[in-house]
């Protein structure tokens, strides 16, 4: 897997479940004394295994109340300027995540938004006005069965 060692794998699963831990809580459960655990830290981020350390914020707390997904179809011209389209995304806080797809639609959206009636507001006024949209097919998420942002190392 990537040139990981067992001790690389397990730093990497316990920073996705704690990314708060310290070395040294680090290097203990992984079996490792201070300085290696240090090394393989250093070595993971600097050869980009892991891309950022943050904290994961309950949406509905923070009043971000609806989440939805979005699959967007863009007209041939639009096709033409999948740049420009994937820089306008860029500038809206609302898309937590973009996608682009191969099949009937170009891009999947995951948006969050305080309500239905703001995701709308968002939707006619910000994302349906970007140039080249042909279709757009917003689906709203009930419930969350499971989410979970660590990989399977």
């Amino acid at each position: 897997m990537h040139g990981l060692d067992r001790y690389e794998k397990a730093i990497l699963n316990l920073l996705q479940e704690d990314a708060s831990l310290s070395v040294a809580a680090i290097a203990e459960k992984v079996g490792l004394s201070a300085s290696p655990c240090w090394r393989r830290i250093d070595r993971l981020d600097k050869e980009g295994f892991i891309k950022k350390r943050i904290a994961v914020v309950d949406r509905k707390k923070v009043g971000l109340n609806a989440h939805i997904f979005a699959q967007v179809k863009l007209n041939a011209h639009g096709r033409a300027n999948l740049d420009e389209f994937s820089r306008a995304i860029q500038e809206f806080p609302e898309v937590l995540e973009c996608y682009v797809l191969m099949g009937p639609v170009d891009f999947l959206l995951r948006i969050v938004a305080a309500d239905i009636e703001a995701y709308e507001k968002f939707f006619f006024d910000r994302l349906s006005s970007l140039p080249g949209i042909q279709e757009i097919n917003s689906t709203v998420a009930l419930s969350d069965i499971k989410s979970d942002s660590a990989l399977p190392v």
